[in-house]
């Protein structure tokens, strides 16, 4: 496979689960800022989603007033956000076009679908309301799980398929791991506690957003704890967004692709390494290190792991 087929599919499938991410943080933060008053803190969401999704310094540099209809604007539709869903199903169907025939036919519909669906509320040219901004939302969402869907459902396994899911876990631990922090500096006020009733709520919400909340009542059968959240979302392995799960599904695939091509490399050992650290941890030391520090480390790790991807096979 050309180096260059191999980075359209790693960062397509990128930009389709950063696109994902970003609809259900939004949805997350519109489900904080609904709350009573009574439960609403200081109003932290808003500067929350633009920390998790990482557009935190482009937002600043626009000056605009941290509020509702300006970051979800910016993270929704503003051209000038590199980061933004708009941007990213640009990029995403770029990328598609140019390995479309690496990809099966319910792959591009998805996209392509997406795309057209995102032109055709531009063309109107007003701010969408809050129901045409819903349902882009889940369109947005059913999108990204039709396109991995097709993916596992009929894509050959061979190279195509293996960066294909490369990228999507490290982008889907980038974002699992930003959520968390962000839960912790920004969400909840000083003034507030541990286990309050605002803290339950926000710990709630993050759930939802990716997915996991019936998950956690499943697994702990027990009311929202912190920590048990934060086990849910690093080291449980039947949670398929949790980093432990992340990792080993990437060490797979890069495991596959070394075999492919006869031999390992530093992004496979590396890979490796980050997964056996996962593995040995335990909440209890996670907690007494700082669950802030533990993340920051991992995400250096993670992007880590992505330049020597791209360093090993020449992207």
């Amino acid at each position: 496979m050309l180096s260059r087929t191999a980075d359209n599919l790693y960062w397509l499938a990128r930009y389709m689960e950063r696109a994902d991410f970003l609809a259900r943080a939004i949805q997350a933060s519109r489900r904080l800022a609904a709350l009573p008053k009574a439960y609403g803190g200081d109003e932290t969401e808003w500067e929350s989603v633009l920390l998790s999704s990482g557009a935190a310094l482009s937002f600043d540099a626009s000056g605009r007033p941290v509020d509702e209809a300006n970051v979800i604007e910016f993270l929704t539709f503003a051209p000038e956000n590199p980061g933004s869903i708009r941007n990213c199903l640009e990029q995403a169907r770029a990328n598609a076009r140019a390995v479309r025939t690496a990809l099966t036919i319910e792959m591009w519909e998805s996209i392509n679908d997406a795309y057209l669906e995102m032109r055709a509320l531009e063309s109107r040219g007003v701010v969408p309301c809050a129901q045409e901004l819903a349902r882009f939302l889940e369109v947005i969402k059913q999108t990204s799980l039709t396109y991995d869907g097709g993916a596992y459902r009929t894509m050959l396994r061979n190279d195509a398929y293996w960066f294909s899911r490369v990228g999507l876990f490290i982008e889907r631990a980038d974002n699992t791991a930003r959520l968390l922090d962000v839960k912790y500096h920004v969400l909840l006020p000083e003034k507030e506690i541990v286990g309050g009733s605002l803290d339950y709520f926000q710990w709630s919400a993050i759930l939802r957003a990716v997915s996991a909340h019936t998950a956690y009542h499943w697994v702990y059968r027990t009311s929202m704890k912190p920590w048990l959240v934060a086990d849910l979302l690093i080291l449980r392995p039947e949670m398929p967004r949790s980093l432990i799960s992340c990792y080993e599904s990437i060490v797979r695939n890069l495991d596959n692709l070394a075999r492919a091509h006869g031999r390992q490399g530093s992004s496979q050992r590396h890979a490796r390494g980050v997964y056996g650290k996962l593995e040995k941890l335990n909440m209890e030391s996670v907690f007494q290190g700082g669950l802030h520090e533990f993340v920051q480390s991992f995400i250096s790790e993670n992007n880590r792991l992505a330049a020597l991807i791209s360093e090993q096979y020449l992207f």
